[in-house]
């Protein structure tokens, strides 16, 4: 498998299970409606887990173009591969939302909320203010990357033993602590492959995919990640 088709499969798997726990949360008449931040949260921090674990010990499953960039800025990464490591992740992330709206075709008709099903789909803040919704991702996404480099500098390889899992309980942890004002994109490519999956798929009554907050969570995760990179480096080395 090459690193390019590894990191669709990855992604992909991680966006099935993210934005699945998301689905089963939010729209009418799931087993799980209603089961809450924890439930989505938890449903998080495990699809990172798990894409991590399938796809590490063949393209390092970076899942994130912040995390490409981040490891190119500081020498750990080739720059002539980051093209082709994003295009995987943004393909996957798109593929993994078709692969939800099909696996709750039920629940769509049933669910009258448009903003519920865009949710399924991408970040949405819950105070629109888009300065201070920016702010959220930049200092959350500093903490992913921040902590993704601790992780990769004092455990085990990314392909074997307890680091995919530590990844997953990061992402967990801003989850829970970071993520409750703008939904956490931390990851520009879950947040826009899933947005244009949105606005291309046949979905009754879903109303516009809000292309207006897009830049946000596309922007904040960049900007976060380099300031993470840059202060980790910077404390620690590389």
């Amino acid at each position: 498998m090459s690193p390019f088709v590894a990191e669709l499969v990855g992604t992909m798997l991680m966006i099935v299970l993210g934005d699945g726990v998301v689905a089963a949360v939010v729209l009418n008449k799931s087993k799980a409606q209603n089961s809450g931040w924890l439930a989505i949260t938890t449903g998080w921090g495990l699809a990172v887990a798990l894409g991590v674990y399938t796809v590490g010990r063949i393209s390092g499953a970076h899942l994130n173009p912040v995390i490409t960039l981040g490891l190119a800025a500081i020498g750990r990464f080739p720059w002539n591969a980051v093209p082709r490591y994003i295009a995987g992740q943004f393909l996957g992330a798109f593929l993994g939302a078709v692969v939800v709206w099909l696996a709750y075709l039920a629940h769509w008709p049933v669910t009258e909320d448009p903003r519920a099903k865009l949710g399924v789909f991408c970040t949405a803040p819950a105070i629109r203010d888009l300065p201070k919704n920016l702010l959220t991702e930049i200092i959350a996404t500093f903490v992913l990357i921040f902590g993704v480099f601790a992780i990769l500098a004092n455990a085990a390889p990314a392909q074997s033993g307890l680091t995919p899992l530590l990844i997953g309980f990061l992402v967990w942890s801003i989850g829970l602590s970071l993520g409750a004002p703008t939904g956490y994109a931390i990851n520009p490519v879950r947040d826009l492959g899933p947005r244009l999956a949105h606005a291309l798929l046949p979905i009754a009554g879903k109303g516009g995919s809000d292309w207006s907050y897009s830049w946000v969570p596309v922007l904040g995760p960049v900007i976060g990640g380099a300031l993470g990179a840059v202060a980790y480096v910077g404390l620690f080395g590389r």
